[in-house]
């Protein structure tokens, strides 16, 4: 695997380094010893994944509160879309930065989002499915989010999202009580 670190510190991109032949390829997706190296968590007690049906959806911004606080190893398994991750490490240098990468069935990237952080996409493709590797189970009493649209954010999606649950709009800006 490779690392990429993002402009966030304890965020990176993984991607895949195959091994090919006339069969196709094999590579580690994931390596509890490659991901320690760089400090990560190497425990993966959930797995999830989330099926969309129509591009343009968009789930997020969310996250979990401390201490049902989480790292997730988000990857497209099919179709494409457009990952975000947001600080909300109080006292970060980089508390309300965003850095977002385009995951897709092909370039088999990943996104590492480490505790601290909230997550959200848009699909770029019907169709699309995100398989989520994740270090803490599903807590809803400590389930957390704000709007994809937080202007104090002010994230760049590459286009308008056509669905976004009733849930998912409600939120309240991260500067009012979010984190």
């Amino acid at each position: 695997m490779k690392f990429t670190a993002t402009p966030l510190a304890g965020a990176f991109i993984v991607d895949i380094d195959p091994s090919s032949d006339e069969r196709g390829f094999f590579a580690r997706t994931f390596c509890a010893e490659e991901f320690a190296e760089y400090g990560l968590s190497a425990a993966a007690l959930q797995c999830s994944v989330s099926y969309n049906i129509r591009k343009g959806t968009l789930r997020g911004m969310h996250y979990q509160a401390p201490p049902r606080d989480e790292d997730k190893l988000i990857r497209c398994t099919a179709g494409a879309i457009y990952d975000v991750i947001v600080d909300i490490r109080s006292g970060s240098a980089s508390y309300g930065r965003w850095f977002g990468a385009e995951l897709t069935a092909a370039n088999r990237r990943a996104l590492l989002a480490p505790k601290g952080f909230a997550h959200g996409f848009l699909t770029l493709a019907d169709d699309s499915e995100v398989l989520y590797m994740i270090s803490a189970r599903y807590t809803p009493g400590f389930a957390r989010g704000f709007p994809w649209n937080d202007p104090q954010v002010a994230i760049a999606w590459p286009m308008k999202p056509v669905v976004v649950s009733a849930r998912d709009a409600a939120y309240q800006p991260l500067d009012h009580g979010a984190a």
